[in-house]
Parts: C-alpha cells; sequence; structure tokens
C-alpha cells in the first residue's frame, strides 16, 4: 500500500500519493478480517461514527469486511457538536445499511463537570463569557515566521462582536483536559457495545492524526484495530469516493467538533491544509528535501523546512500518547506486541 516512488533529483508531485483503491481496500477487508477474527476472536466491529471521512471511511471497510450485520455504527453527539454530525453519520451509516445507535453523551459530560470546568477556565481571560457565546481555540500558521507559536482564544458574543487572547499554558491545560473528557466518554461507550456485542472496536485515525499525535491517549486514541492510520488524508478521501459515500460527506471540511465555534483541524493543530501537509510528510518520510516539495504545495523552501522542524516537534511532544503503561520490571510471561496495543 505504498505510494509511488521518487527519486531525490526528482520534485515531487500529488501524484506521489496516488493509490489503487480497488486493491487498498481489499488488502484492508483481508487483514480486518484477519485481525479481528482470528488475532483478535472477535465478530464483528463498532466504529463511533461522526460522519466526518475519516470515520465514514473506517465504517465502510468494516461493512466490506463484516458484513451490515455485524458492523455497529454508534452516534455520540454532544451540547457542542456541530448540527449537521447527527445528520451525516445518519446517513452515512443508511448508505451502508448498518445498524446505528444514537447515544447523547451531554448528561455525561454535565455529570463529570467537563462543561463547568473547561467554562471556568475560559472566564479567567474573558469574565463576561456567558450564554450565548461560542469560542475555540487557534494556533497560528506554521509557514512565515520561526517566532515561538502560542495558542488563541477566539470566543464570539451574542453579537456577533470577536474577542481574541492569548490563551496562558496553564488555561490552555485546562480546557483540554476537560474536553478530552469528551473522547474518552465515547471510547467508554465503545467498549460497552464492544464487549455486549463481542466486537472489536475501530479506531479512525489517518496518518496524519497516528503520526502527529492528533488523539486524546485513552480516547479516540485507543482502539483494537486502526485500518486507515497508515494512509494519508489525501488517500482517504480518494477511498471514500471509490466506497461511494455520500457527496456531503465527501465536501465536509474536517474539523475537531469539540468546540462550540466552528474549527478546522488546520487553525486547531495542523496548521497548515491537510493536502499540503499530506505531501511535506510525505516528503519528510521518504527522506526528500524541502526542495523536492516546495512547488507541490507553493511554499518557499524555508516554509517546507519549518514544516519539517514542526513534524518531528510534534512526534517528540505526543510520543508518550503512543505508549502503552509502562512497567517497572518486564513480565515476560505475558508478552504484548505494538500491533495488538490498544493505545498504540
Amino acid at each position: 500500500m505504498s505510494a509511488v516512488s521518487h527519486g531525490t533529483a526528482e520534485p515531487l508531485t500529488p501524484a506521489a500519493l496516488e493509490i489503487d483503491c480497488e486493491q487498498v481496500t481489499g488488502e484492508i477487508v483481508d487483514a480486518l478480517r484477519r485481525i479481528v477474527s482470528r488475532e483478535l476472536r472477535r465478530q464483528g466491529a463498532v466504529v463511533a461514527l461522526s460522519g466526518g471521512i475519516d470515520s465514514s471511511v473506517t465504517a465502510a471497510l468494516c461493512v466490506r469486511a463484516f458484513g451490515p450485520t455485524r458492523s455497529l455504527a454508534l452516534l455520540m453527539p454532544e451540547a457542542d457538536s456541530d448540527e449537521r454530525t447527527l445528520s451525516l453519520s445518519r446517513a452515512v451509516a443508511g448508505a451502508l445499511g448498518m445498524e446505528a445507535v444514537h447515544e447523547d453523551i451531554t448528561p455525561i459530560l454535565q455529570a463529570a463537570g467537563c462543561y463547568t470546568k473547561r467554562d471556568d477556565a475560559v472566564r479567567e481571560l474573558i469574565p463576561e463569557l456567558g450564554e450565548g457565546w461560542r469560542w475555540k481555540i487557534a494556533l497560528p500558521s506554521v509557514v512565515g515566521s520561526d517566532s515561538y507559536r502560542l495558542f488563541t482564544l477566539v470566543a464570539q458574543a451574542p453579537d456577533v462582536r470577536t474577542v481574541e487572547v492569548r490563551l496562558p499554558a496553564k488555561n490552555y491545560l485546562a480546557v483540554v483536559a476537560a474536553t478530552n473528557s469528551k473522547q474518552r466518554v465515547r471510547k467508554m461507550i465503545e467498549y460497552y457495545h464492544a464487549d455486549r456485542l463481542n466486537y472489536a472496536v475501530a479506531g479512525t485515525p489517518n496518518r496524519l492524526e497516528y503520526d502527529q499525535g492528533f488523539f486524546v491517549k485513552g480516547g479516540d486514541g485507543a482502539a483494537d484495530v486502526k485500518p486507515i492510520a497508515h494512509l494519508y488524508k489525501t488517500q482517504v478521501y480518494r477511498l471514500a469516493e471509490y466506497l461511494e459515500l455520500p457527496e456531503a460527506v465527501l465536501r465536509l471540511q474536517p474539523t475537531t467538533d469539540t468546540y462550540s465555534l466552528a474549527q478546522s483541524q488546520e487553525e486547531f493543530y495542523f496548521s497548515l491544509p491537510l493536502e499540503k501537509l499530506d505531501l511535506c510528510l510525505y516528503a519528510h518520510n521518504h527522506g526528500l528535501p524541502a526542495e523536492s516539495v516546495a512547488g507541490a504545495v507553493g511554499l518557499s523552501v524555508e516554509d517546507v523546512g519549518r514544516i519539517f522542524r514542526d513534524i518531528e516537534q510534534k512526534r517528540r511532544a505526543t510520543r508518550y500518547l503512543h505508549l502503552p503503561a509502562l512497567l517497572v520490571e518486564p513480565v515476560t510471561e505475558v508478552p504484548v506486541t505494538e500491533q495488538l496495543s490498544a493505545d498504540s
């Protein structure tokens, strides 16, 4: 399932990420059957279906592997979810013929204090924040500057007035700690249904998310199998077209769907359009120089160098997310491979 190879002297083009969708689909389906049935000894798969491209492709692959009657879609919106989330996820489940279980996780999050703790951290910076306000956090672009990038809190008042303030580390950590509960509650529900049905939990990260640590440990980072973690985002879109997913899903811009104000994955974490980051990550993974990809992504060689450094920095910062629980002393009688580690 590797992409087209390139020599170092040859400029990189989007063709590097071309795949044979029929072949790749067949390989993933075969691997899913082998991993779930033989290695995990489970009878099907549970997928948290948000209506986004990654979860939709993962669901479609599970249906091909196990059939619609042994593939369960879980629809788990909450108070801050985009209003399209539920309708899109229902449309995907319907198109695939899967059973869909709708569980609104808002009451659980309220009981756990997720919204209160999060809003308290925000209100320290914007005291007037109250009913009707919407907000998000954003990170400046990685291109154009070598200066240290800091998160900004962007809030919109009911009268559409916008307030932007720098987000100090203490408040940032408090917001993230609270909102990570959303992913962890969803995972708890996924494993409830997986245990109930003797199914495996299928994780939904693509290669960008998996490589760059864009997931919550014990939340969306936890799974029994991750069918598309080796695929670049561009390749996931190609598979979505091949698998004939609803057009609305193909047109949807990837979002975090975590904060009340609309927020793209680019502005929250990746700091670059995903199709450009795909090519930069591919080039970096294959040891290609910045000069080989600069033209393809429309950036200077210096900016591509900044992106390469940001890729490495994110890998270092999020390494712990990939680690299983570390033992003080090895328990050699219970070997655990990385491939079967739930948080790998």
